[in-house]
């Protein structure tokens, strides 16, 4: 399941907006939500600032 590193996070919305399940909610820091992650990893590919790891 990936997580959030919150201090590389820069709020961009890029891993929300590639998210297939719509498992993300971007405020000050992206929070995934793990009942509806299914570990695709899109969002870790997706994230510029590498604030989503594995």
């Amino acid at each position: 399941m990936p997580k959030v590193v919150a201090e590389n996070c820069v709020a961009c919305g890029a891993c929300a907006d590639v998210c297939p399940e719509s498992a993300i909610t971007v405020d000050d820091v992206a929070v995934i939500d793990s009942g509806k992650c299914v570990d695709c990893g899109a969002c870790i590919d997706e994230c510029p600032s590498e604030a989503i790891e594995n």
